[in-house]
């Protein structure tokens, strides 16, 4: 009952806002919409009641208005009739209106489900289309992934296949094509770091085959800075106080670019290192690559070292290679850990640079056994010394390497000394000791100009040809010390840090070299009994000790910085000087001894019953022989040494002459004896008088005194200490009186033979 009371309350709503419209678009819109509402429910039954009732309502309100005024009523009446046709006429066509709204209305009703029934199909069939372009994406994105893959381009590939994942794979998620494409991804992951991995190890193959090449280049290039170095100091000599790698020299040399990686001869792309880094980047295994990329260039490291090298090459090729290969290897490490940050760290790079160093050191230590000549260990050196100087242009330590430089250094001088030693023994041993003939100037010339030596004349008063004091050894000698002294400074050039010990070791070689292959060597001649050789031993000792002397001032000269400052001392000079003295004594010796056999000629009668005229045979050989060894043999010796031998040898003349009446054998002497040994005195004093050098005739003061004690009047004078002091100074106290008491003053005159006696024996008769 509710619900009709509203309806009709609606309709009576409707009926009045009808009524009540302003025009008559509104009246139609009103009625047209009371009608739809009327048609489409069930109410209509109660619009036309509305209706009906707003007629009733209308007619007696007109009624009520016409009795009032019957003629305006009957008007009215009239127009209400006609009002009531034309309402009834309305009616008739609201309600046709209404059926006709209402069969639309089902029509309209009926296709408005056949529309939402093919709006469904449509969404089905859209929704159809979408998932297969869907699917149709993931496949052809799918095969994309494979497609770049072939064609190379791993990181397209990776991300075309992130999209995949990320992106398409969710609208498909309720397909079971994305379960299977799901789950194939890590192991499409997987192919794609398996390939770019490939890839990098073809990489690093090459460059492992390009190390070499690469390191060659690089030494290259440093003897190409070596030389414009070289040229740079020789035009600006403060520049030759800097040495290569010094920041002066890098200033000096930063117009020439020179990439090691990218140049002419050489191009390293690393494109293949960071694809491969970016890759595992993505697919979160940063960590593994570095630890696979370590392990990888450890096993190529120890592919690069041999298990074994060969110095003796003379192109010194074996040992060029391979430090070519680790320059390259590790030129490459620098480069990687610059480019590729966070791939290498400095730890990483240095010990393998550690490692390969030590393993080439090893190599070469174990071939030094084999090297036998100081120029081709220095060709070693010389390639090192490339090496170290290349690798300290790339920041990397060396100083492992240069104390390795030591050890070569070592065989180097050890080689030096042993080659010098047999040429010094060769020289030694070979040589004729007499003085050195020269026959022309220009051979001169080279025996001064290598030689320690400075002439006593000039060189234009000279006449060829002519003859120097020293023998063919000394210039010989001189020859191989000047080169003995450039072999080992050459171990210096390019690159050595330990200059110092260099000096040193030197000065110790050179000392044992003159001291034991030569000054010993001459040392050892001496046991000759040709005074001749003696005397140029002597002679070439001299020059020597003065060669020493240069030498000193020589090595001062020449010494590094790092040395100390002060003088050099070589313990050769004082060898030289000491084998000197020890030459000089043999030369006294020698020439003693032949006084002695000479003194020993002679045949003194100390009781002649006669007077000798002339000096006894023994004193002219005696003094003959001094003559002639002074003007020969020893003529080449300086004065000094001259003087020095003549004054020993006169006074043991004089000793071993005055030995001649002490003998025991001498038992008695009278004055004739007396008088003989005086001539002979005098004769002796008289030569050595010509030689004019009065310190030699005291060595003859002793003689001389004792043979004037012997021919005094007054032997008494001897025992007056006054007397004797003033006039006998020199004669022994012990030998005046043992000659005093041999002295006899009586003269015994031979018998005269009888002449028959004589005659008988002439004839052979018989007494």
């Amino acid at each position: 009952m509710p619900c009709t009371i509203d309806q009709r309350v609606d309709c009576d709503s409707a009926v009045q806002q009808i009524t009540l419209s302003f025009s008559e678009d509104q009246y139609f819109d009103h009625l047209i919409s009371a009608i739809e509402d009327a048609g489409t429910g069930v109410n209509g039954q109660q619009l036309l009641q509305s209706l009906a009732q707003f007629s009733i309502e209308r007619e007696a309100e007109i009624e009520g208005i016409c009795s009032t005024n019957h003629q305006g009523f009957a008007s009215a009446s009239n127009q209400l009739l006609l009002v009531s046709g034309q309402s009834k006429t309305l009616m008739n066509d609201i309600h046709a209106i209404s059926q006709s709204t209402q069969i639309s209305t089902e029509n309209v009703a009926r296709d408005k489900k056949a529309s939402v029934e093919s709006r469904a199909i449509r969404q089905n069939i859209d929704e159809a289309n979408e998932a297969l372009r869907d699917g149709l994406a993931v496949l052809r994105l799918a095969n994309q992934v494979y497609d770049l893959l072939g064609r190379k381009s791993h990181y397209s590939a990776l991300r075309a296949l992130g999209e995949l994942q990320d992106v398409h794979l969710l609208k498909i998620t309720k397909f079971k094509i994305a379960d299977t494409i799901r789950k194939s991804i890590p192991d499409t992951k997987k192919l794609i770091a398996d390939a770019v991995m490939a890839d990098l190890n073809t990489w690093l193959f090459r460059i492992r085959e390009t190390s070499q090449f690469l390191g060659e280049v690089a030494f290259y290039h440093t003897e190409q800075r070596r030389a414009r170095h070289k040229d740079r100091a020789e035009k600006l000599l403060a520049l030759g106080n800097f040495k290569l790698n010094s920041a002066v020299e890098s200033v000096a040399d930063e117009n020439e670019e020179f990439d090691i990686l990218d140049n002419e001869d050489v191009q390293v792309d690393f494109t293949p290192l960071f694809e491969c880094m970016q890759i595992h980047d993505a697919l979160g295994q940063r960590e593994k690559f570095k630890e696979d990329y370590a392990s990888t260039r450890r096993q190529q490291k120890d592919l690069l070292m041999p298990p074994s090298i060969t110095l003796i090459d003379p192109e010194g090729s074996s040992l060029s290679e391979l430090l070519e290969g680790i320059a390259g290897f590790a030129i490459i490490e620098k480069a990687t850990m610059s480019k590729a940050h966070g791939l290498r760290s400095l730890v990483d790079v240095d010990e393998l640079w550690v490692s390969m160093c030590q393993t080439a050191m090893a190599l070469v230590s174990n071939a030094l056994s084999e090297v036998t000549n100081a120029e081709l260990l220095l060709k070693i050196k010389g390639i090192i010394a490339l090496f170290i100087q290349t690798m300290t242009s790339y920041g990397y330590q060396v100083q492992m390497l240069d104390t390795f430089l030591l050890t070569l250094f070592d065989k180097y001088a050890e080689l030096l000394k042993r080659r010098f030693s047999d040429d010094f023994q060769e020289i030694v041993s070979t040589d004729d000791y007499m003085p050195m003939p020269i026959h022309k100037s220009d051979e001169y010339d080279k025996v001064v100009n290598v030689s320690w030596y400075t002439p006593e004349k000039p060189r234009q008063e000279l006449r060829f040809p002519c003859v120097l004091p020293f023998s063919q050894m000394y210039p010989l000698c001189c020859i191989d010390i000047r080169n003995f002294l450039n072999q080992f400074y050459f171990f210096s050039d390019d690159h050595f840090q330990h200059l110092k010990v260099i000096d040193d070791t030197l000065k110790s070689s050179l000392d044992e070299l003159l001291c034991e292959k030569v000054c010993q060597s001459l040392v050892d001649r001496l046991s000759t009994q040709y005074l001749g050789q003696i005397v140029q031993i002597l002679i070439n000792l001299e020059h020597f000790e003065t060669a020493c002397l240069e030498l000193e001032q020589l090595l001062v000269a020449a010494r590094s910085n790092a040395s100390a400052g002060g003088t050099v001392v070589l313990k050769a000079t004082e060898d030289f000087r000491n084998s000197k003295k020890t030459a000089e004594k043999r030369i006294f010796e020698l020439v003693n001894s032949k006084i002695d056999d000479l003194i020993g000629t002679a045949e003194y009668d100390w009781t002649p019953s006669t007077l000798e005229t002339e000096p006894s045979s023994y004193m002219q050989t005696l003094t003959r022989y001094l003559s002639n060894i002074m003007n020969t043999v020893l003529l080449g010796l300086p004065t000094e040494i001259k003087e020095l031998i003549y004054f020993d040898a006169l006074s043991h003349a004089a000793t071993m002459i005055l030995s001649l009446p002490l003998s025991p054998d001498v038992k008695c002497i009278n004055p004739n004896g007396v008088a003989t040994l005086s001539q002979d005195v005098e004769y002796l004093t008289e030569f050595v008088d010509t030689l004019k050098n009065p310190i030699l005739k005291e060595n003859l003061d002793e003689l001389r005194q004792t043979v004037s004690l012997m021919q005094a009047e007054n032997s008494d004078d001897f025992y007056d200490v006054a007397t004797r002091n003033k006039k006998y100074g020199r004669v022994d106290a012990m030998n005046g009186p043992m000659l005093l008491e041999k002295l006899t003053h009586a003269v015994q005159v031979p018998a005269k033979p009888d002449k028959l006696t004589a005659l008988s024996s002439r004839f052979g008769m018989k007494s």
